[in-house]
């Protein structure tokens, strides 16, 4: 079995270090031209599948935006997730899950379960409920070979006044749990399953310890102002480890399929040329 961590690496260097989110809200498919509906759902998910799954090395669909429309959006969304994964694409479900005990068994066993019809490479967890409330989903990705991205450090300016509160011992919350991902990564090559979400708009991190050994989904590239130029100034040494998020800087361009390719590979190829991989 190989790791969610190996595939990672290799999918980002052999195709660019690039995540499209899959994010279909209602002014996107507004600006498509479609429908706020079922078809309109569907119109907008498949093309950006088939205009990207073959090149884009990973993609995030938003989960909450295919729930609202109930077991058809679901359905929608299982689809999108085979789609990608057999066109050779990794899916990251952000659905940003977190409970305790057989609830989270629940969630982990939802997306990260093979044979479950949500399969997903990875998942994005929220840690707040305490970092050991997400074992059962830590257990069940490296038994499956996937992988969890947890919020650490997110791009919102409501998430400071958690992630940035100090511990009795002094250390933020945040950095506990960037210290707990190196826990799980630690003895991984070329590195771990377990990564971090950290924004691409906070600017200067380095009183973080971003040197996790494991991925860093960094969302906030494009229409939230950071630039693949602003990457290496962020997250430092670890920068050849992330992997950063573009939603509407890539999916404004739909629905032509040519134009979301062009703006996808101008991502990348900026991206890659930013991290010097």
């Amino acid at each position: 079995m190989i790791s969610f961590g190996t595939r990672l690496r290799t999918a980002m260097d052999e195709r660019g270090p690039l995540c499209v989110g899959i994010d279909p809200h209602a002014s996107l498919l507004d600006s498509w031209g479609l429908a706020d509906d079922i078809a309109g759902l569907e119109r907008f998910t498949y093309t950006v599948v088939e205009a990207l799954a073959g090149t884009v090395a990973v993609f995030k669909p938003q989960a909450a935006f295919f729930e609202r429309f109930g077991s058809r959006g679901i359905a929608v969304l299982e689809r999108a997730v085979a789609d990608l994964r057999a066109a050779g694409a990794l899916v990251v479900m952000d659905a940003k899950r977190g409970d305790i005990g057989s609830t989270m068994a629940a969630y982990a066993e939802a997306f990260l379960r093979p044979g479950s019809p949500l399969f997903s490479d990875a998942l994005t967890v929220s840690p707040y409920l305490g970092y050991g409330s997400l074992k059962p989903a830590v257990d069940l990705a490296r038994e499956s070979g996937a992988g969890l991205f947890v919020l650490a450090l997110t791009s919102n300016p409501e998430g400071a006044e958690v992630q940035r509160a100090v511990r009795a011992d002094g250390r933020t919350i945040g950095a506990t749990m960037l210290a707990h991902l190196a826990e799980e990564n630690a003895g991984a090559a070329p590195m771990g399953s377990f990564g971090a979400v950290v924004g691409a708009t906070l600017g200067d991190l380095s009183a973080f310890d971003l040197d996790i050994n494991g991925p860093l989904l960094a969302p906030g590239i494009g229409a939230q102002g950071a630039t693949p130029a602003d990457l290496p100034a962020v997250f430092g040494a670890a920068v050849r480890n992330v992997v950063p998020n573009v939603s509407r800087g890539v999916l404004a361009e739909g629905p032509d399929a040519a134009a979301l390719r062009s703006a996808a590979e101008r991502y990348a190829t900026g991206i890659r040329e930013a991290v010097g991989g």
